[in-house]
């Protein structure tokens, strides 16, 4: 292929795959499978490596893969992104529509917007493409995230508009990412976010775009701040253009004849935002003419066109009656406010997140306080802060102890943490919370081993190690509560299963700092055998791509543990499974019909186990998912199915049953 043909070729591929990434992520009606999707990605990426010189900013390939920043640049922004007044209520709506109405002869419509909670910013665009992305900062001044910006997929990198075009809109994390997120930050060890907002503008803030692309922002554009050739008259007719251009508007905006209309819309938001599948902390209402705006103009701090209605926040007063240390399976000591029972955001809660002692002492939490509690993010309670004027001088300072309050053993703040951290290995809290963690699901997934029963276990002193549980006997086990002889031969022929469970099981079972499920399975497909992990070094394992320094050095450190060695040394004993059972990459067979699919498993199979299932689908190249989606290719419908089968008739994904499964496996 010469020059001219490959440029054809590149032209027909990004217009292809700009079609298709506008109908995912901004009208979320794929038209092709992710297979495709990806296939024809690939073709892209294979003709710009051959042909570098027709490489270009807005080509799909350049969405991630940008080198770290050292630090960003400062952007000004031609037109300030100003801040808006706020209204609290219906009184304070109607002043502004008295107002506004005063300044301007002609009679005055709205446009409602809903008010997401999110990082605002700014994107320009030069003959068509995307140049630069910018934070709000300070109203004149932002910061220049432009590569963290493209990693979000519902940001077009090219628009029909030639002329110089600046657009503003919210960037967020929807609520589902955050969820996911903080629970992969809460296995490593990592302080999770207190609420989706947080999470977006950290994200949008880390100098390696990498991380940003991997955190699943979303964005709403909802307006204009420096354009050459603007000729439309009205809000409303900006957003359609917005959307018109391939930008993703929030279609829930709705123009308002009249200040009723508005209160209403205020009203109806305020009932169904819980709807909704990311943060809206108001409503927006603006002037709709621009012309109008224009004559309304603007205070030294913001426009007199526009006002953003403040929900109120989802908050409750309480008595915080004792703070509860718990120590995790890695020695973190973390403090847990024990409060009097009060309904926040629609739940009742008992319990809420100190997080840490600086945490505590930032904020002069004291036991007996009055504290304000809310949901982080609607989602996760916490103490905001204590209410000082209505304390009675019996509250009292509370202290982190010395000594952990399982073992008795001092406790070290290491370098650079917050955390207080018992380091005894034989803490028989962070032994039990190792246990509990070990027989997990997504670990050795050892049936009818849950949580009560190990803490029963170690309370009769039947087991203190992961050995200890491969050591059960009969005798011991009819010796507990609520244990038969039917649920003691059913553990134990569960327990003795689990010894031919794939090394990334055990891996991750082990609990080594930073290495949830996926990294260990990247680790067993690697190194194949728990020996020769065993013996990697740091260069070995930082090799390897989807690993950091800070997992590859908790890896080293682990295993260098003559207490590690010991306990490997008992497991192979015991005739536990050290080798890596799953499929390599070089063995997966791109022509299968799993090959690129997304796959979800529901409902009773009769004769494959889902785990059975599951490893057959992803040895063909598949990947199993829990959930169902638009991304979803094939559904595998046993009997009794239930919402999933439902939801993917509706979404009109194919649907297998389990012979149909079965015949294809057998082929």
């Amino acid at each position: 292929m010469d020059k001219k043909q490959a440029q054809e070729k590149i032209a027909e591929l990004r217009e292809l795959l700009n079609q298709y990434n506008h109908e995912y992520h901004v009208l979320d009606h794929p038209s092709v499978p992710d297979a495709e999707y990806d296939q024809k990605m690939q073709e892209l990426r294979k003709l710009e490596e051959e042909f570098p010189g027709l490489v270009t900013a807005d080509s799909p390939t350049q969405r991630v893969g940008g080198e770290p920043l050292d630090a960003f640049q400062k952007v000004q922004h031609n037109v300030p992104m100003l801040s808006l007044g706020n209204a609290f209520n219906a009184n304070d709506l109607r002043d502004f529509a008295r107002r506004a109405a005063q300044g301007t002869d002609d009679p005055i419509s709205f446009v409602c917007e809903l008010k997401i909670d999110g990082l605002a910013i700014s994107l320009t665009y030069e003959n068509g493409t995307f140049v630069r992305g910018a934070t709000r900062g300070d109203g004149t001044t932002g910061e220049d995230i432009t590569s963290n910006l493209k990693t979000i997929r519902s940001i077009p990198l090219s628009i029909k508009e030639k002329e110089t075009i600046e657009v503003r809109g919210e960037a967020f994390m929807p609520h589902k990412s955050f969820v996911a997120m903080n629970k992969e930050r809460e296995a490593k060890e990592e302080e999770p976010f207190a609420n989706p907002r947080n999470a977006a503008a950290g994200s949008l803030r880390q100098l390696d775009p990498k991380i940003a692309a991997k955190r699943s922002l979303d964005i709403f554009l909802y307006g204009v701040g420096e354009w050459e050739a603007g000729t439309l008259e009205s809000h409303s007719e900006r957003l359609d253009y917005l959307k018109e251009l391939g930008f993703k508007t929030n279609p829930e905006w709705r123009k308002c004849e009249t200040i009723d209309d508005v209160i209403e819309y205020v009203e109806y938001w305020e009932n169904e935002r819980p709807n909704l599948n990311y943060e809206i902390d108001g409503i927006v209402i603006k002037v709709d003419n621009l012309a109008q705006q224009e004559e309304l103009g603007f205070t030294a701090k913001s426009p007199r066109w526009a006002i953003a209605y403040k929900f109120p926040a989802e908050e409750a007063l309480t008595t915080l009656r004792e703070i509860e240390l718990s120590v995790g399976r890695t020695g973190v000591i973390t403090p847990t406010a024990i409060l009097d029972a009060v309904k926040v955001a629609g739940t009742t809660v008992k319990r809420a997140s100190l997080h840490n002692e600086d945490l505590i002492r930032e904020k002069d939490i004291r036991l007996g306080d009055t504290v304000v509690i809310k949901k982080a993010g609607d989602i996760i309670p916490e103490v905001v802060r204590a209410v000082e004027d209505k304390r009675t001088g019996n509250e009292k300072e509370f202290f982190m102890p010395d000594e952990c309050p399982a073992c008795g053993s001092e406790l070290v703040r290491l370098e650079e943490e917050v955390a207080l951290r018992c380091i005894n290995p034989n803490c028989p809290a962070q032994l039990k919370e190792g246990l509990i963690h070990f027989v997990s699901r997504n670990a050795m997934n050892i049936d009818g081993l849950g949580e009560k029963v190990i803490i029963q276990l170690f309370q009769e002193n039947l087991i203190q190690t992961i050995a200890d549980l491969y050591r059960l006997n009969r005798e011991d086990l009819l010796q507990l509560e609520r244990m038969g002889e039917k649920s003691v031969a059913n553990l134990l022929k569960a327990i003795d299963t689990s010894k031919d469970n794939s090394l990334e099981r055990l891996l991750f079972g082990l609990g080594i700092r930073f290495v949830g499920s996926k990294a260990a399975k990247t680790l067993a497909e690697h190194f194949e055998t728990m020996e020769n992990l065993q013996h990697a070094t740091y260069d070995d394992i930082i090799a390897i791509n989807e690993i950091g320094e800070k997992m590859a050095d908790s890896i080293v450190r682990y295993f260098a543990e003559e207490e590690v060695t010991e306990l490997l040394s008992e497991l192979k004993s015991l005739n536990l499974n050290m080798e890596y059972k799953g499929p390599k990459k070089q063995d997966i067979d791109e022509d299968s019909e799993f090959s690129g699919k997304t796959v979800v498993l529901t409902g009773k199979m009769e004769i494959l186990t889902r785990s059975e299932a599951k490893a057959a689908i992803e040895q063909l190249g598949g990947s199993v998912t829990g959930s169902v989606s638009k991304k979803t290719d094939i559904v595998i419908a046993g009997d009794d199915a239930g919402s999933k089968l439902d939801k993917a008739q509706k979404l009109g994904i194919t649907i297998w049953n389990e012979n149909q499964l079965r015949e294809v496996l057998n082929n």
